[in-house]
């Protein structure tokens, strides 16, 4: 289109108009970001102080909450600066930068859920031979695979969209720059990205989450060959990884398998994709994790103040 002049900004509608009602939510959402900030920081000093927790699975559980930080501080700041503003407006490089790093961190979350999934796999199929096969060497090449893995997909998603035409229409409504909602004011047919949005993202996503239950149901058969303490604390674990994997993939099955049309439950569903499933993770895994609070209990003593022990 020669006569099109590129949109430099996208306006936000956000979760509300109503003044009293942004103020709610702007404290509530204030104290979630702070919360989840708090919750994984804790997990990531209390997995690096604590040398019981030198495994790989808390290595890969560190690498899970740096990501939900930087999930969550992808779109928290700019929704809580949004519910005091008049205006809400992001420059379309702004958009764009936005959405390659929801992308980037999105898959890097997929990818390290399906990590700790092969974690436990290992720890229960082969409990000998596990410190052996999942070694710091290949941990970290698995986390950093989860993170290429990630941009690959990222990349590709803002390839796609960054030389469509975007003229006149420049209104989301919705408080945070994604595919679904930017790629509706293209000014061109949008049928056939569309199509390969929906697949390139939604069944993929549905797909990776129906292997990652198969995954998780082997696991619990497993299990039940087991006995004593350790089958309580191997049920314990995987029930908590089924969970944040439900958190985290049934939301983006929701926004991403199915045609990019507008629904009213949209704005709850993203709301809790973004900013609330951050928090969860450390909740669950911290609330279903007896070792894990011991060691913060730990942790927290010897951070405590230096007199407290002499009094």
């Amino acid at each position: 289109m020669k006569n099109c002049t590129r949109v430099r900004e996208f306006i936000f509608l956000g979760l509300t108009t109503d003044r009293a009602v942004s103020r709610l939510l702007f404290l509530l959402l204030l104290l979630v970001y702070v919360t989840t900030l708090l919750g994984n920081l804790f997990i990531m000093v209390t997995v690096t102080w604590e040398s019981r927790l030198h495994t790989p699975m808390y290595f890969l559980l560190r690498n899970l909450s740096i990501a939900d930080i930087c999930f969550s501080s992808i779109t928290a700041p700019k929704v809580l600066a949004d519910l005091l503003s008049e205006r809400k407006t992001i420059s379309f490089r702004g958009c764009l930068a936005q959405m390659f790093f929801f992308h980037l961190i999105g898959g890097v979350d997929a990818s390290s859920l399906s990590v700790m999934a092969l974690d436990r796999y290992v720890a229960i199929s082969r409990p000998l031979h596990y410190v052996t096969i999942m070694s710091r060497g290949v941990c970290t090449g698995l986390i950093a695979a989860s993170w290429l893995g990630g941009f690959v997909h990222s990349i590709v998603q803002t390839a796609l969209l960054l030389p469509l035409p975007f003229c006149g229409l420049n209104v989301l409504d919705t408080f945070y720059c994604d595919v679904p909602q930017v790629l509706k004011l293209a000014a061109t047919d949008i049928f056939v990205l569309e199509l390969l949005m929906i697949s390139n993202n939604g069944l993929l996503t549905t797909l990776w989450f129906f292997l990652l239950l198969v995954s998780y149901l082997v696991i619990l058969l497993l299990i039940r060959a087991q006995a004593g303490e350790g089958r309580r604390k191997a049920i314990s674990t995987c029930t908590s990884h089924i969970t944040v994997v439900t958190l985290h993939f049934v939301p983006c099955i929701y926004v991403y398998a199915r045609p990019f049309t507008a629904l009213p439950a949209d704005k709850p569903i993203h709301v809790t994709f973004t900013v609330i499933s951050p928090l969860l993770n450390p909740l669950i895994y911290t609330l279903r994790n007896q070792e894990m609070k011991s060691a913060m209990r730990r942790l927290r003593k010897r951070l405590g103040p230096s007199g407290t022990a002499g009094q």
